[in-house]
């Protein structure tokens, strides 16, 4: 549907989910109704169901999205630009930053439970968020083999998904406790390990 649209029409349709998601966040997914986003957006129940013709679960998977996509802005321009230690100790606070305003609350999470966390459309969000966020860490550290500052020899890949998924770890039991010890943790321990694999640079 979106990639059938008009430069307007895609908007509009921007508009509304970014509406959306500001009231999902507000009143949470399970008490949101479509009136509440039609009010927020201005928008009749008719256009609506022009963009999203599948209705409300459409529209969740379309605010899920924006909200994936918003874990990686939110890392910006620090992810893009992993170059050197002193960048990805900036990356490091932005992150804890953002999970501990974001706290035990998680509008991705919550959204997945209203549609179905194993629904081909929510897999499909979760797989590009984690490939994306992976690919743009393996970047980074690729970057810093460029620079001279870590050895050829360090396998980016296994390195990048070993520090992701302690992320993902930490902000599994932050939500869980609201404490973000086990986030720092992991990025300090990741980071940490980087820096040692450096020692070996000739």
């Amino acid at each position: 549907m979106a990639g059938e649209l008009t430069a307007k029409g895609r908007a509009t349709r921007s508009r509304i989910v970014q509406g959306a998601a500001a009231v999902l966040r507000e009143k949470g997914v399970t008490a949101a109704t479509l009136e509440d986003i039609m009010a927020r957006t201005m928008t009749s129940k008719s256009q609506l169901f022009h963009y999203f013709p599948a209705g409300k679960d459409e529209l969740l998977l379309a605010v899920a999205q924006f909200e994936a996509d918003r874990v990686l802005l939110d890392q910006q321009p620090y992810l893009g630009r992993l170059d050197s230690w002193e960048a990805w100790d900036e990356w490091r606070d932005v992150v804890i930053a953002r999970y501990e305003a974001q706290g035990d609350q998680c509008p991705l999470g919550s959204l997945f439970l209203q549609v179905g966390r194993s629904t081909p459309g929510a897999r499909a969000i979760v797989s590009g968020l984690m490939s994306r966020w992976q690919e743009s860490l393996e970047a980074g550290i690729r970057a810093l083999q460029t620079a001279g500052l870590l050895p050829r020899g360090v396998d980016a890949g296994l390195r990048a998904a070993a520090l992701l998924a302690g992320i993902q770890g930490g902000v599994s039991i932050l939500l869980s406790t609201g404490r973000s010890g086990h986030l720092r943790a992991a990025l300090d321990q990741g980071i940490a390990d980087l820096r040692g694999a450096a020692h070996t640079v000739a």
